[in-house]
């Protein structure tokens, strides 16, 4: 039998001055094989993050039916650092994205990074994200590190924003090594990237600011709307399959919605070694005050499907076989790079 009234039916408005929560799933089962130095990866990563990052901030980790040691080390990072403030415990590995479905559903910030647990963070990523969601208020997702062959891929508003509202020009990279350390990372057998994407990037311009065309999503800051509107069932692949696409990708593209990265690369793809140049990486990391951009991040839709229609149309124009060697060759590269370029 109830008795009394609960008294937060008196004040049940919910009051959080917490504007940025980031995601983090993890999935080291043993530490054999692929996971030999997976728990020393996963330290690198959280606990670069939690030297870059702002204190209206908040960490989600959700442990994906991790060895119990790194159940241990999680419950020990919660009872020690002010700004992780969730940990959830999986017994079942569900898998990256349900991971990241269930942990965000419930969240109120109005910006979510997600990235996977091999993520060295370095100064001023936040920051860096946040100005370009206040630069470009029709952003959706944004990455930290540029990839200079992203342009392709679910940036249809990117290719209309760029012709009607704004422009679009190649530009140098700024950080060759961090593209070629990604690259690396990856562990493929053949090169991610040519030696001209190395040295150029498209970049899109308005008169607040710059970001390069596209991202990947290891690591990204998505607006709250992309999982609010996305799709309602679980995903039933783990890791393959597009799964990453149906829920991520696609569902920040329908909103009409651009995808961006900075221009600076800000983070690094460890993958599953150490190596000596991350413990490099990590001591270049300064303990300071991370600065703040605000908690109202406006947004700018516009008609979605106009966007997407004539988006689309002009991404399959400009990259087609007969237009794209015009096009490229007009922002600078020659017929030569451009056939490297676009492939």
């Amino acid at each position: 039998m109830r008795v009394g009234t609960n008294p937060e039916k008196e004040n049940n408005t919910l009051e959080v001055d917490i504007y940025h929560r980031i995601i983090i799933p993890v999935y080291i089962p043993n530490f054999d094989g692929y996971f030999k130095d997976g728990l020393g990866v996963f330290k690198l990563c959280i606990q670069s993050l939690l030297k870059t990052i702002h204190v209206k901030t908040r960490v989600t980790i959700y442990n994906n039916a991790s060895h119990v040691k790194v159940k241990n080390f999680i419950d020990d990072l919660y009872d020690k650092e002010e700004l992780i403030d969730q940990v959830f415990h999986s017994k079942t590995n569900v898998g990256k994205i349900n991971a990241i479905l269930a942990a965000s559903k419930g969240c109120i910030e109005p910006l979510i990074t997600i990235s996977d647990a091999d993520v060295l963070f370095k100064n001023d990523w936040q920051p860096s994200v946040e100005e370009l969601f206040i630069n470009f208020p029709d952003a959706g997702m944004v990455s930290p590190v540029p990839s200079s062959k992203a342009f392709k891929n679910f940036a249809d508003v990117n290719w209309f924003y760029g012709f009607f509202k704004g422009k679009i020009k190649l530009e140098n990279v700024r950080d060759k090594e961090g593209l070629i350390r990604f690259d690396k990372s990856l562990g493929n057998p053949k090169p991610l990237y040519n030696p001209i994407h190395l040295e150029k990037y498209l970049v899109l311009i308005n008169k607040k600011g710059k970001a390069v065309m596209g991202c990947g999503h290891f690591v990204a800051t998505l607006r709250r709307e992309v999982f609010d509107k996305g799709s309602n069932s679980p995903a039933f692949n783990k890791i393959m399959g597009g799964v990453e696409n149906k829920f991520i990708d696609q569902p920040n593209q329908n909103l009409g919605f651009l995808r961006l990265a900075t221009l600076e690369n800000y983070a690094y793809h460890l993958g599953n070694t150490i190596e000596e140049w991350m413990f490099d990486e990590f001591d270049k990391i300064e303990n300071k005050d991370v600065s703040m951009i605000q908690a109202v991040f406006p947004l700018k839709k516009g008609n979605t499907t106009l966007k997407l229609t004539i988006g689309k149309l002009v991404r399959k124009l400009l990259l087609s076989k007969y237009f794209k060697s015009f096009y490229f060759t007009r922002l600078g590269l020659t017929k030569e790079e451009v056939k490297k370029y676009i492939y």
